[in-house]
């Protein structure tokens, strides 16, 4: 009986739209291509030292260098890796001498392949200056801090 039922709701024109709304005419709108887009952010100053990102775990300094010194000098190439375990962590800088040659670098390199991975370089950013922690006196475990060995 359900069967049936449902199969009379989808048989006729906006059938479906009948089967899963509760009103007769759809109301569903598409959003617009311009509201679905993601904000960008905002392109860094150019300068000599370019962030790299997307890089495989297997990519490595050295291999970075020679991927970048195709297109100007390179003065310095590093791939952070982490401590622990010593893999990348997926991303690296990579230091030209000139800016020409850093947007030489950042066309050559941006998107393509670098063992096996899509890469994307751009200018580094630099990093956001916070003031240094001050000498606080709170600690979670007492207020005596002056005292190493706690109260006495």
């Amino acid at each position: 009986m359900a069967l049936r039922s449902a199969a009379a709701l989808v048989s006729g024109p906006r059938g479906l739209c009948r089967l899963f709304s509760t009103s007769p005419i759809s109301s569903f709108i598409p959003p617009s291509i311009a509201s679905t887009e993601t904000p960008k952010r905002e392109m860094a100053e150019p300068s000599t030292n370019l962030f790299v990102s997307g890089l495989s775990k297997r990519t490595t300094t050295e291999g970075l260098r020679e991927a970048f010194s195709k297109f100007g000098e390179v003065v310095q190439a590093r791939v952070v890796t982490d401590r622990v375990n010593g893999y990348s962590k997926g991303f690296g800088f990579v230091r030209y001498a000139t800016l020409e040659d850093a947007a030489e670098g950042i066309k050559g390199m941006d998107g393509k392949f670098l063992d096996g991975w899509v890469i994307f370089a751009e200018y580094a950013r630099p990093r956001p200056t916070t003031p240094p922690p001050e000498n606080n006196t709170y600690s979670p475990y007492g207020n005596n801090m002056s005292n190493p060995y706690g109260r006495q």
